[in-house]
């Protein structure tokens, strides 16, 4: 164990003749940038800290996704193909929780990575994998909303074969990104802190720093910006039918032509209000990671083994909430958790009899005159 002297402080820094490499096992030392060389350890004390975290993370995470997977795949109320995207987004964050959460755990234990080279490979491709996997289900979600909403009748209905479909390219993304630093494009390589691996963002080579812009274009900017139109637009046709129906409501001189209808609380205003929590968590999410990675390839600051974490941190933060987001605010998912699991439940205002879906199939029963379950 290394010696903290009086200057050493909370970050780790002021340790004599040690560095943050010290610790990797001889057949990893190879893949080490020679970029963290000039860093001392860790201070303990960040290691307990985020080993924390993600042991609560990783529990969170288990027992949420597993509890979506449960009652979206045994509730028959549930089972439409648009659910079928909340599945497998739940399913991709509960593999990525239970194969990396824990293995990281164990590694800030360790304070560095202890499981050799192939475990390395192993958990960096499953976390990208799981994490392709999870953010194209989220945007595959975003696009039958679209398709629901703002084309409405003259959009094609999702089939259990359409969204089956749907679901298998979303695994084949991961998997093609997720394995190609394995067959040579770019590498696997402990990253700065060391109990955790993931891409190699510090060699400075074109064919290796391609790599790395090309995922981001495929796996962050295309899926964001399509998250960011679809709910644009759904949220502009909400409120153009809202619109539409308050002034009918008027001439007809009445409040509203919904029975039991809130003014205070309109279906655009629900919308918007799950349209700004779901880009805002995606860009708290991955935009960390994305930032770290640009740092690396752009030499644009010099990345700090402690500033390196937090962008794994945030990532994985993600399958926390994702079933909270597209689970808990589902009306049936949340009247099945009641009724099987009543301690976790949210008591909420009863609605109407026959409301039991979300709102963005309540918004698509009135834009296209069939109901569908968001």
């Amino acid at each position: 164990m290394a010696y903290y002297g009086p200057s050493a402080g909370m970050w780790g820094q002021g340790m004599s003749n040690m560095t943050v490499v010290d610790k990797v096992p001889p057949e990893l030392v190879h893949l080490v940038d020679p970029h963290w060389q000039q860093f001392p350890p860790m201070n303990p004390l960040w290691h307990s800290i985020i080993g924390f975290v993600i042991f609560v993370l990783g529990v969170i995470s288990v027992c949420g996704n597993g509890m979506v997977i449960y009652i979206f795949s045994t509730e028959k109320g549930l089972r439409t193909p648009s659910n079928l995207f909340i599945v497998n987004l739940a399913l991709s964050d509960f593999l990525m929780m239970s194969t990396n959460a824990f293995t990281m755990v164990y590694n800030c234990w360790n304070e560095t990575w202890s499981l050799g080279l192939l475990m390395c490979d192993l958990y960096a491709f499953f976390g990208s994998l799981f994490g392709c996997c999870s953010i194209w289900s989220m945007t595959f979600i975003a696009l039958d909303r679209y398709n629901v909403i703002v084309k409405g009748l003259s959009g094609k209905p999702l089939t259990n074969t359409g969204a089956i479909i749907r679901i298998l390219i979303c695994w084949m993304i991961g998997v093609v990104w997720g394995i190609l630093p394995m067959l040579g494009w770019n590498r696997y390589v402990p990253e700065g802190n060391m109990t955790a691996c993931g891409t190699d963002y510090l060699t400075d080579d074109w064919f290796h720093k391609s790599y790395i812009l090309f995922y981001s274009l495929f796996v962050y900017y295309v899926p964001l910006f399509t998250i960011i139109y679809s709910y644009f637009f759904i949220v502009k046709c909400v409120s153009e039918h809202e619109k539409n129906m308050r002034e009918q409501a008027k001439k007809m001189n009445t409040k509203s032509l919904r029975s039991g209808s809130d003014d205070g609380k309109s279906a655009e205003m629900k919308l918007a209000k799950i349209a700004l929590v779901t880009i805002s968590l995606w860009f708290m999410a991955w935009t960390p990671y994305t930032i770290i990675n640009y740092t690396g390839v752009f030499k644009t600051a010099n990345i700090s083994p402690l500033a390196t974490i937090w962008g794994s941190v945030f990532a994985k933060a993600n399958a926390v909430y994702n079933p909270i987001v597209y689970g808990i605010s589902h009306p049936k998912y949340k009247a099945a958790l009641a009724k099987r699991f009543p301690a976790l439940s949210c008591n909420d205002p009863p609605q109407p009899a026959g409301d039991n879906n979300s709102v963005a199939s309540d918004t698509s029963a009135v834009t296209s005159n069939e109901s569908a379950n968001a």
